[in-house]
């Protein structure tokens, strides 16, 4: 059984790694949605996977972390993409979150997201390689 929440945040990036001229390669931003998902079993005697209250103590010191930032700027997140952003997400949770099942990062806007399962899931290109490697 999987519980989520979600949180958003409103921040600007750039990618340097678009072709020069690419709205990309320039300073823009987006509003996030981030969907944090906990999977277990509900404890027998409350019901619960987990407090949704304590999830949010959890989630506000990582939106605060990005809200209204440059995410370039933003320690430890390199090169601000989707990809990334869900990984960063993932690190900052992982020893905080018990039963981190998945991390969904979006911008409903533009019809576009990512979801992390955490290090070492699934296959394919690049899998082999760590999420937040400098480039």
């Amino acid at each position: 059984m999987r519980i989520y929440k979600d949180f958003h945040f409103e921040a600007a990036h750039f990618l340097p790694s678009a072709p020069e001229g690419h709205p990309n390669a320039r300073i823009h931003g987006h509003s996030f949605r981030a969907r944090v998902s906990i999977e277990g079993q509900p404890d027998p005697k409350t019901g619960l996977i987990m407090n949704l209250s304590d999830l949010e103590v959890a989630l506000t010191d990582v939106q605060q972390a990005l809200d209204h930032r440059l995410l370039n700027e933003v320690e430890g997140l390199g090169v601000p993409t989707l990809e990334r952003i869900a990984a960063w997400v993932w690190n900052k949770l992982a020893n905080r979150v018990p039963g981190l099942a998945e991390i969904e990062i979006a911008r409903d806007s533009c019809c576009e997201g990512c979801i992390y399962q955490g290090p070492g899931h699934g296959s394919g290109h690049g899998s082999d390689r760590t999420p937040m490697a400098a480039e």
